[in-house]
C-alpha cells in the first residue's frame, strides 16, 4: 500500500497573503485526497484555518513583527528570540514525522529557514524570491511574466505537484459556531437575520489606504436610505476610527469590529450582500466567498492584489504619478482622496442589481 503523501505549506502571515493560498490547498486536497496538508502559520490566523477542512495539522506560531518603521531594537531581539524558539520547535516536530514536500510561498529568509526544520523532503519556493530564499529550495517554480496576481502565483505551485486548479477550488470555509456567533451579534443589535448587509472595512495596517472618514459616514447613511444596512468591521485596535465615523454619521452605526472571532468575521463576510472596502485581508475573504466587492486602490496595484475571481468593482484615481507608491505612510493621500462618495455609491447599486439580475436569470 502506497504511504499518502505529506504536504507542508509555509505561508506564516498576513491574512490577504493566506487567502490567496487557501485555493491551492483547496486544489491540491481535491486532486489528491489521501495527502495530509499541514500549514505553519501565525498563531493569529490559526482558527480560520482550522475551519477549513482541507487543513490536516496546523503549527501555529508567532514571531513580533519588525516592518514598522518605528520598532525598537528591542523589537528585534524579540523577534530573534522568537525565531530561535520556533525553529527549535518546528524541528522537534517535524523530526517526529517529516513531510515530503514542503512549498515556500512566503519568499523570504525566515521562511526558509521555517523549511529547513523539516528533514528530508523537497523544498519548492519562488525562483524570483528575495532575502536568499531561493538557496534553500530544491525546486524553483519560475513566474512567467504574464502572471501578476499573487493567487496566480501561489497557484503555480499545483501545476508543479500535478493538480489543475477547478473553480470550485475557490471557496471560503467558517463554521457551524460561527453562524451562530453572528446570529447573535445580528440579534443583540435588534437586527433581523434577513437584513441587507454591507460588509464595510474603512481600516488596513497602511494609514496611505486610509479612505476619509466623513466619506465613510456619508455612504453608509446613503446606503441606510437605500434599505442597506453597514456593517464595519475590522480589529479592535480599529474602534478609535470607526468610532470617528460614527460621529460624523447621521444614523446609528453598527460596528463588529473587535466583537467577533475571526472566523465569525468570515462569516459576516458571506452572510453581507456586498463588501466595501480598501485593500487589505477582508476584502480577499469577500472574493474568496464570492461576494460582490467595491475596493478603494491607491499605494497598491490592484492588478496584483486586487479582488480575485468574483464580481468586483476596483476605485482608483486617474493621472497621478504617485499611483500605487506602495507608501505605508502619506502627508496628501491625494489617491484616496480623489474617490468620492457619489462613485462609490454608484459601484455598490451597479453591483446589486447585477447580482439581482443574475439571480433572477438562475431562477428562470
Amino acid at each position: 500500500m502506497a504511504v499518502a503523501e505529506r504536504i507542508l505549506i509555509i505561508k506564516p502571515s498576513s491574512l490577504g497573503d493566506i487567502i490567496h493560498t487557501l485555493p491551492l490547498a483547496h486544489a491540491l486536497k481535491r486532486c489528491k485526497p489521501q495527502c495530509s496538508i499541514g500549514w505553519v502559520v501565525e498563531r493569529a490566523f490559526h482558527s480560520l484555518l482550522s475551519a477549513d477542512s482541507a487543513i490536516d495539522a496546523i503549527y501555529p506560531i508567532h514571531i513580533p513583527s519588525t516592518s514598522n518603521p518605528d520598532s525598537s531594537k528591542s523589537a528585534y531581539l524579540a523577534a530573534l528570540r522568537a525565531t530561535v524558539a520556533t525553529l527549535c520547535q518546528l524541528r522537534h516536530t517535524f523530526g517526529r514525522q517529516p513531510y515530503d514536500e514542503v512549498l515556500d510561498l512566503q519568499a523570504s529568509f525566515r521562511s526558509g529557514l521555517l523549511a529547513l526544520m523539516n528533514p528530508g523532503g523537497r523544498r519548492a519556493g519562488f525562483a524570483d524570491a528575495r532575502e536568499l530564499n531561493t538557496l534553500f529550495q530544491h525546486v524553483r517554480i519560475a513566474v512567467p511574466a504574464a502572471i501578476t496576481h499573487a493567487l496566480d502565483k501561489n497557484l503555480l505551485f499545483a501545476a508543479h505537484l500535478g493538480c489543475a486548479v477547478k473553480p470550485e477550488d475557490f471557496f471560503l470555509s467558517t463554521s457551524v459556531q460561527a453562524e451562530e456567533e453572528v446570529n447573535t451579534f445580528l440579534q443583540a443589535e435588534g437586527l433581523a437575520l434577513t437584513t441587507r448587509l454591507v460588509y464595510m472595512q474603512p481600516a488596513a495596517r497602511w494609514q496611505s489606504k486610509h479612505w476619509l472618514v466623513e466619506r465613510w459616514a456619508r455612504l453608509a447613511d446613503r446606503l441606510a436610505h437605500r434599505g442597506l444596512q453597514a456593517v464595519f468591521g475590522g480589529s479592535a485596535g480599529d474602534l478609535p476610527l470607526l468610532e470617528e465615523i460614527g460621529r460624523r454619521m447621521q444614523g446609528p452605526l453598527l460596528i463588529a469590529a473587535g466583537r467577533l472571532s475571526l472566523v465569525a468575521g468570515a462569516a459576516l463576510i458571506k452572510r453581507s450582500a456586498l463588501y466595501v472596502g480598501v485593500d487589505t485581508g477582508p476584502m480577499h475573504m469577500a472574493a474568496l466567498a464570492g461576494r460582490p466587492v467595491v475596493a478603494l486602490f491607491g499605494p497598491t496595484h490592484p492588478e496584483r492584489v486586487g479582488p480575485y475571481n468574483t464580481r468586483n468593482r476596483v476605485l482608483q484615481a486617474r493621472g497621478l504619478d504617485c499611483l500605487c507608491c506602495r507608501k505605508r505612510y502619506c502627508s496628501h493621500q491625494s489617491c484616496m482622496q480623489a474617490i468620492t462618495v457619489e462613485t462609490v455609491e454608484q459601484a455598490v447599486l451597479e453591483l446589486l442589481a447585477k447580482k439581482a439580475e443574475n439571480g433572477s436569470a438562475s431562477a428562470a
